[in-house]
């Protein structure tokens, strides 16, 4: 009534195994007849029975069928995990020493890349301190030079002052001068009652009385 599945079929059975269950196909029309041809003369007044069932039989088919539906899908189970197993070991075997090989190389390139690109950083930034620091020792020299030119010229002005204060002090009236001051003052008297124009220049001037 039931299939004896013995030892490990070929990969005709494995695939049979593995396949999805179906559902039951059922024909559309079964013999010659349509669905629209009227009932057999010989039927008409036939009534269908179904056939008696036993229940002890019925109890006996139904353990039967749930065993060989456990079993069937067992051995389905059995042969997926050993085309699975087969599968992983084919890909963790020399696939898996060339993922491994190949990983090693592109780490040591990655390494080497970056090892390269810190030593260029490191560069870069070393100049870069480097010109930073001599700018900031060209600024500070030129502010120095810049504060020294300063206090020169303050020094060359302060002096031209002092300078220029000692001849003003020579024409100063004091007590010493004072009688030949009023002397000379008398002898080349000054008029300053006169009218210029624009340019600066005397036009009109009163006469000394």
């Amino acid at each position: 009534m039931f299939p004896v599945v013995g030892g490990r079929g070929g990969p005709a059975a494995a695939r049979l195994l593995l396949a999805p269950r179906g559902a039951v196909l059922v024909a559309a029309v079964r013999g010659r007849k349509s669905r629209n041809d009227p009932v057999a003369k010989s039927k008409e007044g036939r009534v269908k029975v179904p056939p008696p069932v036993d229940p002890a039989e019925m109890v006996v088919l139904r353990e039967r069928f749930s065993e060989y539906t456990m079993i069937m899908r067992a051995l389905r189970l059995e042969f997926k995990e050993e085309v699975l197993r087969k599968k992983y070991e084919e890909e963790t075997g020399s696939q898996a020493e060339e993922r491994a090989r190949q990983d090693a190389e592109e780490h040591r390139a990655l390494m080497a890349w970056n090892n390269e690109e810190n030593r260029r950083l490191l560069h870069i930034r070393t100049m870069r301190i480097q010109q930073e620091t001599e700018e900031a020792d060209r600024k500070k020299l030129e502010a120095a030079i810049k504060r020294e030119q300063e206090q020169q010229e303050f020094i060359k002005e302060k002096e031209k002052e002092i300078l220029q204060l000692q001849e003003e002090v020579k024409n100063f009236i004091n007590l010493e001068n004072l009688d030949q001051r009023i002397e000379e003052a008398l002898d080349n008297p000054k008029n300053y009652n006169f009218a210029i124009d624009k340019g600066g220049r005397v036009v009109k001037q009163t006469m000394l009385q």
